[in-house]
């Protein structure tokens, strides 16, 4: 123990402090997440997919600091600067495979070189890691959830505009989650003054055909921003089954009126108690070529004396009571949404150009996919549903000093660490995983 960078604390002597220990790294758990991504190719398909425009002969290559980025907000390392204080961190060394980590200044030349063609490799590369990943687990079906959100701005921002809905300046990004498994399946940045259902049809299509090439079957939720006749025939000649809501009006309340009368004589001797119908009926509305199927769910909440309606247009042939349950499904996209904001940065839109951000958007993407995929296919069953920040503290964020050898390093890890059985299962599990690479 050095005795110069020793200190005592003054409220007892004995408890002494110092920084002398050697390398040390709060992350030992991102080694988990490196297993991963090397088992399941993210990393080889990074490397040999993704490049900018850029003719310079770089010591910090394109692909390198794409997976720097994506590592520290798995981490948590949301901020550009965060690089400049890992840079001899020894488990980003070892997770990259580099001595130093790219600085502050280059990672923010790095987005600057992004642009449209960028975003189209991320696309291919999207699609490339759902091939992997539904060759270990290949899905019968999926519930496409689709939805906007608001991407907060805060200066003359390229694009950004008052949206009217939030009632807030920013980005409004189309978003399509699938509900099943929370994988976000694409996103789109948009001008903040675009409606909801504005491009949707565009939006989903690349997305049906795609999975019309699986041959996987498609269901499509969506509330009632999106309720567009384009988007339900895109969805009707794309082999689609969709439930999508409509906004109430008078002529949909008058078709249902006479299940509403079933209301009524539930509740004539109790007028306090809860009561529920369904129905369905024929409707075409005046932009719409042709009458479409709505179900409705008419409720009378329990102390009310009024009455709530939900209208869906759908092509499905269920009974009503169950596309309704179907439709209500969606709810779960509000956590997802939630998620890879909070837990990933998701709204980071930094940038003056429209362009740049929509690159930084689809690389948080990336990291969001990258932990949903080691969340659920090789966490243990107990973790599973865990959200990000508890599967952090308890698997990332763990404590390890680096012992360097001539040949190897070994990260010893604290003997009490509480989920070191959930650690090694994990690390099992990733090492057992059936993968198909191409």
């Amino acid at each position: 123990m050095s005795i110069v960078n020793t200190f005592s604390l003054q409220s007892n002597r004995q408890i002494k402090i110092n920084f002398d220990e050697g390398d040390l790294s709060s992350d030992t758990g991102l080694l988990l997440i490196k297993e991963f991504a090397a088992k399941i190719g993210f990393t080889k398909l990074i490397k040999k997919k993704f490049k900018t425009n850029d003719k310079a002969v770089r010591f910090h290559k394109d692909a390198e600091n794409l997976l720097q980025i994506i590592y520290q907000v798995i981490s948590a390392y949301f901020q550009d600067d965060c690089a400049d204080e890992l840079t001899l961190d020894p488990v980003f060394q070892a997770i990259l495979e580099k001595e130093s980590l790219a600085s502050q200044p280059t990672l923010s030349r790095f987005f600057n070189r992004m642009d449209e063609d960028t975003l189209i490799q991320f696309d291919d590369i999207d699609k490339n890691l759902r091939n992997i990943i539904y060759s270990i687990k290949r899905p019968e079906h999926v519930f496409l959830d689709l939805d906007s959100t608001l991407f907060g701005t805060y200066g003359k921002q390229e694009g950004e505009g008052f949206n009217f809905h939030y009632q807030e300046h920013g980005y409004h990004p189309l978003l399509c989650y699938d509900g099943l498994t929370g994988d976000l399946i694409k996103a789109e940045l948009r001008d903040g003054t675009l409606y909801c259902s504005n491009g949707a049809d565009k939006f989903m299509k690349s997305i049906f055909q795609e999975y019309l090439e699986r041959g996987i079957n498609t269901y499509l939720r969506g509330d009632s921003g999106f309720s567009s006749p384009k988007l339900y025939e895109t969805c009707e000649s794309n082999g689609c089954t969709y439930a999508i809501r409509l906004k109430q009006n008078s002529t949909l309340v008058a078709l249902a009126s006479d299940k509403e009368e079933d209301l009524y004589k539930a509740t004539q001797k109790d007028q306090i108690s809860y009561a529920v119908t369904y129905g369905e009926f024929m409707y075409q509305a005046g932009s719409w070529k042709y009458p479409r199927r709505v179900v409705f769910k008419i409720e009378k909440p329990y102390g009310q004396l009024t009455h709530m309606y939900t209208f869906i247009v759908t092509n499905m042939d269920m009974e009503p009571y169950q596309i309704i349950q179907f439709y209500c499904g969606r709810g779960k996209m509000e956590n997802f949404i939630k998620e890879s904001k909070s837990g990933f940065d998701f709204a980071v839109v930094s940038s003056h150009s429209k362009v740049v951000n929509a690159n930084r958007m689809r690389l948080h993407m990336l990291a969001y996919n990258l932990f949903n995929w080691f969340r659920r296919l090789v966490l243990p069953a107990s973790m599973r549903k865990q959200q990000v920040d508890t599967i952090r503290l308890k698997l990332i964020k763990i404590a390890a000093r680096a012992i360097h050898s001539a040949r190897s390093i070994t990260f010893k890890l604290c003997s009490s660490c509480p989920y070191k059985k959930e650690f090694y299962r994990t690390l099992k599990n990733i090492q057992q995983l059936s993968v198909q690479l191409e």
